[in-house]
């Protein structure tokens, strides 16, 4: 999974221009710091995935999908138990013929139980993919939309970036995933309208 989600990362920010970066387009000028370096600051996707109420809708569908699918498989590998006591416990009453029909359906239903398994692992991770995938691409807005409003030069992805020392100020990803949960999260309640003062008789 980790290096599934790594390539999504990687290609999620591409849009941003570059595999790992992102470019704010406001002016140098209005981004530089008082020593005259511009502003960079860096963003943890694993940590907006984990966090994010959306990044955290998506692991759940995907556990819901993946308990469903471990249930088949489990109820597959009951009946294949049953085959297989049966052949050992009634193999010597056996005709042969009987006995080689009965190895032949245990055989079958063991390599369809072992394409099915197959095919399970492949729609999770198509998925995964699919649903990673759209929250990174709304993340991406994001970043660039923060990275503007805060005159960043340029801003990088934690981990694909390779970063080895950054200070907590350049951290701006729970800011993001804030932004992400009050963009994508459900309309707050009108406030109720304040009661009139009761006047004393």
């Amino acid at each position: 999974m980790k290096r599934l989600l790594n390539s999504i990362v990687v290609v999620a920010l591409a849009a941003l221009g570059g595999t790992s970066v992102a470019r704010a387009q406001a002016p140098a000028p209005a981004a530089a710091t008082p020593n005259g370096l511009q502003r960079i600051a860096f963003i943890d996707v694993q940590r907006v995935l984990a966090r994010s109420a959306a990044g955290v809708a998506a692991r759940e569908a995907l556990e819901r999908d993946k308990a469903g699918m471990q249930k088949e498989m489990d109820n597959k590998r009951v009946e294949l138990d049953k085959i297989r006591e049966e052949l050992e416990k009634k193999s010597a009453l056996l005709t042969p013929e009987v006995r080689r029909e009965k190895q032949e359906q245990f055989e079958r239903k063991r390599r369809d139980a072992a394409r099915l398994a197959d095919d399970f692992q492949k729609e999770l991770e198509k998925k995964e993919s699919t649903l990673l995938q759209k929250v990174l691409q709304d993340v991406s807005g994001i970043i660039e939309r923060v990275g503007k409003d805060k005159g960043y030069y340029l801003i990088v992805e934690k981990r694909g970036a390779g970063v080895i020392y950054a200070a907590a100020e350049a951290d701006l990803t729970d800011e993001v995933i804030r932004e992400y949960d009050r963009q994508n999260g459900p309309k707050a309640p009108a406030p109720a309208p304040a009661a009139a003062p009761v006047k004393k008789p």
